[in-house]
Parts: C-alpha cells; sequence; structure tokens
C-alpha cells in the first residue's frame, strides 16, 4: 500500500509540475461560468452589438437554473471532455516513450499498482476539476437566474462524474495500448464519440449505454428523475471501468515484457 501511494503522489507532482491542476481546473472554471453569465446578459449583448434597426424589442425568454446548469453540462461533455483527453492522453504512453516507465517497473513496481495509481491520480484530477466548474455554475446560476435544489446538483454531480471516469478510463486504456500520444487521443475521442452517438441515435436499443448517463443527469436536473433504466445503465458503466483498467493491464504487461 505504501508504495501504491508513492506512485500516486508521483502522478499528483507530475500533474503539477506540467502546470495541469493549475489550467485544466482554470478552464473548467471558465466553462462553468460562461455559460450562466453569457445567457444572463445576451439581451444586452444583442441589444449593444447585434446591428438590430432603432427600436428593435429583443424578447428572449430567461431560463431556469435547472436549464442553465443543464446547457453547462453539455458544455463539459463536449469542451471538458475535450481538455481532459488532451490533458492526460500521454499518462502512460509518453512514460513508455521517454523509458521513465521501464525504470519503474524495474524496482520492482507491480504493472497493477502503477496503472491503478496513475488511474486514482486522473479520476481525482478530473473529479476536482468537475466540481470547481460546476460549483461555480452553481453559484452564479442561483445569483443571476434562480435556486436550483441541492439534492438535484449533487445527484447530477455525481452521475456526470461517473461517465467522465469512464471516459478517462478509456484514455488510459488508449495510453497504456498505444505508444504514439496523438493516436491514444485520437482513438479515445473516437471511442467516446462513437458510444454517444449510438445512445443518440438508437437509444432503444441502447437505453444500457454508459452514455446515457449525461442523459440522467440532465433529466435529474430537469425534472427531479433520471431514467427508468437507470440500472443498466450504471452496471455497464461500472463494468466499463473495471474491465478497461484489467484489460490495459493484461495488455501492458505483456508489451513491456516483449519490448
Amino acid at each position: 500500500m505504501k508504495q501504491w501511494l508513492v506512485l500516486f503522489q508521483k502522478e499528483q507532482v507530475e500533474l503539477w509540475r506540467n502546470y495541469k491542476w493549475i489550467w485544466v481546473p482554470v478552464v473548467f472554471l471558465l466553462l462553468g461560468s460562461s455559460t450562466p453569465l453569457s445567457t444572463y446578459f445576451m439581451p444586452q449583448i444583442l441589444e449593444d452589438f447585434g446591428g438590430l434597426p432603432e427600436g428593435a424589442v429583443i424578447d428572449i425568454p430567461t431560463p431556469t437554473g435547472t436549464e442553465v446548469l443543464a446547457q453547462t453540462l453539455s458544455d463539459f461533455g463536449l469542451l471538458g471532455v475535450l481538455v481532459l483527453t488532451l490533458a492526460l492522453m500521454g499518462i502512460v504512453s509518453a512514460e513508455r516513450r521517454s523509458g521513465v516507465a521501464a525504470i519503474i517497473l524495474l524496482k520492482p513496481v507491480p504493472y497493477f499498482s502503477y496503472l491503478t495509481a496513475k488511474w486514482a491520480a486522473i479520476i481525482c484530477f478530473t473529479w476536482v476539476s468537475l466540481g470547481l466548474g460546476y460549483g461555480l455554475a452553481m453559484y452564479y446560476t442561483t445569483l443571476l437566474f434562480d435556486a436550483v435544489s441541492l439534492e438535484r446538483w449533487v445527484s447530477s454531480f455525481f452521475h456526470f462524474g461517473l461517465w467522465l471516469t469512464l471516459v478517462m478510463t478509456i484514455v488510459l486504456f488508449y495510453s497504456t495500448i498505444l505508444k504514439q500520444t496523438g493516436a491514444a487521443a485520437f482513438c479515445a475521442l473516437g471511442t467516446i464519440l462513437l458510444i454517444s452517438l449510438l445512445s443518440s441515435s438508437f437509444p432503444a436499443w441502447f437505453s444500457w449505454s454508459p452514455a446515457q448517463l449525461a442523459n440522467h443527469a440532465t433529466l435529474v436536473l430537469l425534472e427531479g428523475e433520471g431514467l427508468a433504466d437507470y440500472t443498466p445503465v450504471l452496471l455497464s458503466t461500472l463494468f466499463g471501468i473495471i474491465g478497461l483498467q484489467l484489460g490495459a493491464i493484461a495488455i501492458f504487461t505483456h508489451k513491456e515484457l516483449v519490448d
């Protein structure tokens, strides 16, 4: 356990050393504040810079607080995922190329400890970034629009965070099996996009898909209740996280033995 904690601390130090613990949370803070602020000031922006004829009346329906937060989650699901993937795509592949992974594993360090410590580090990093951005969105939404139930906010945060946990596990998986950082990012984003497209295009066939967690989080916000088929979605997500982790460990062990 002590060895695992040392590896976990090493990953946190690397994230600080590369300033990722600074700029990624800042990006999430900007994403979290941009939707409520831009929505609130949009009528004024259109009036001042929209080039509308004099005397034109701008009548934009005021969204509810839950609608604003739902849009924020949508931004996190697109731009947030992109930022996290680009920030963490070299979590393993970069160390394999530089030889750092081989040095660490010669100590000896179990492959299981090496990869699970990395996984825990990036998941902690992801949840903190999401929490900061979503928390700021909640603050501005309450300040500028109306209050949102804390229970709904917490539930939507948890389920969206679980979806991001699977997303980051996919990123770690491809970073483990591919040495090229760009290829790992491309395959990870392609897989995430494919899962999301299949879930949205064929909801009846893929009602169990982990991508439905994002929809569940949005429904909890807007209606107070999530998906009817929640249990299969949760189970598929957990099995996906565990399966990808075990697969990455098995493949990585073989690759390191033959490289």
